[in-house]
């Protein structure tokens, strides 16, 4: 080959090579700025993991916060559930005790209600007895007069405010019928008409034969509540408050312990 021919070909390569370089480092640079993005991209992509992770870490945190607040809330509620089971037992207990008690109650209360039928339907009939026969012996003398018209005839006289009479009447009434039922009525009614003529002093006595003889008998707290009574009409309040506490005691349930109650408040 003569020298002008390799000259051109040189050229023409180096040329060629020229172009071919060139054409290289723009691919290059293209990749470059390629994987420049890509990094960028990625790098945002990165950091807003970053930020989404610890928004889910400040979840994550708050959320252990409300296990716990529920957990603390549980176990109070737990605590109030067995307090409050156990007052339940209590009441339950409670209103047991309370319904057998009123069964006993109501139970008494029946056979007290009867028993006091009963007594109203002889009593009514006694007293019906004892009109007409106070009716058909009503000229009779006083000491010849039945029994039982005395006792009816003391009571009337009482009521009408004779108690003179009513004392005559009952004492005969005692004097014929020293065993009579109406006895401890009719000791209890004689002290009545010496409590009403403010004779306390031999009221006090006659009220102590029913206390002492008929303890059982129901005008027995009536006759210890106006002893105290008398005792309190002659200043002594010693005494007074003695009889009115044996009173509470002996007979806490009958209608003169309740006045007994309230006259020891007032005695103080």
């Amino acid at each position: 080959m003569n020298r002008l021919a390799l000259a051109g070909s040189l050229m023409a390569l180096q040329m060629l090579v020229g172009c071919a370089t060139n054409g290289s480092v723009d691919a290059v640079r293209r990749d470059v700025d390629e994987t420049k993005t890509r990094i960028y991209s990625l790098e945002k992509e990165l950091t807003a993991a970053r930020e989404g992770e610890k928004d889910l870490e400040d979840e994550f945190a708050a959320l252990r916060k409300t296990d716990a607040d529920l957990q603390a809330s549980l176990d109070s509620t737990r605590t109030d559930m067995q307090a409050l089971s156990g007052k339940v037992d209590d009441a339950g207990v409670t209103m047991k005790r309370s319904a057998e008690e009123l069964a006993r109650y109501r139970e008494d209360a029946d056979r007290r209600i009867v028993a006091l039928e009963d007594r109203v339907v002889k009593l009514q009939a006694a007293l019906d007895e004892l009109n007409r026969r106070l009716h058909e012996g009503s000229t009779l003398p006083v000491d010849t007069a039945p029994a039982e018209i005395l006792y009816q005839k003391g009571l009337e006289s009482f009521k009408a405010g004779d108690m003179s009479a009513a004392r005559t009447q009952l004492t005969a009434f005692l004097d014929q019928q020293p065993q009579h039922e109406l006895v401890s009525n009719a000791r209890y009614w004689i002290g009545e008409t010496f409590y009403s003529q403010k004779n306390y002093e031999q009221a006090i006595l006659e009220f102590q034969e029913v206390i002492k003889q008929f303890p059982k008998k129901e005008k027995a707290p009536s006759a210890m509540l106006k002893q105290a009574l008398s005792f309190k009409a002659l200043k002594d309040v010693k005494s007074s408050r003695y009889v009115l506490g044996k009173l509470v005691q002996e007979y806490p349930k009958s209608d003169e312990a309740k006045k007994a109650r309230v006259l020891l408040k007032e005695l103080k």
